[in-house]
């Protein structure tokens, strides 16, 4: 006798959304530019600060238009 073989279906345990990401790549980058100005690299702090903020903006802008619709 064969043992039964199931068979699962992967895309469907796959979220469709995902959350967190953005947020998390802004702390990260939030954390990168403290850790740059203490070191010294302005340049660094600055952009990874910008890069931080258009994360943030864009986390906030997708949040409202997924409460909102």
């Amino acid at each position: 006798m064969e043992p039964v073989r199931t068979v699962v279906d992967y895309a469907t345990l796959i979220p469709l959304q995902f959350g967190g990401d953005l947020l998390g790549l802004a702390i990260a980058f939030l954390v990168l530019a403290v850790i740059a100005g203490i070191a010294g690299a302005g340049g660094v702090a600055g952009l990874s600060m910008r890069i931080a903020k258009w994360l943030v903006i864009l986390f906030v802008v997708l949040a409202i238009l997924t409460f909102v619709l």
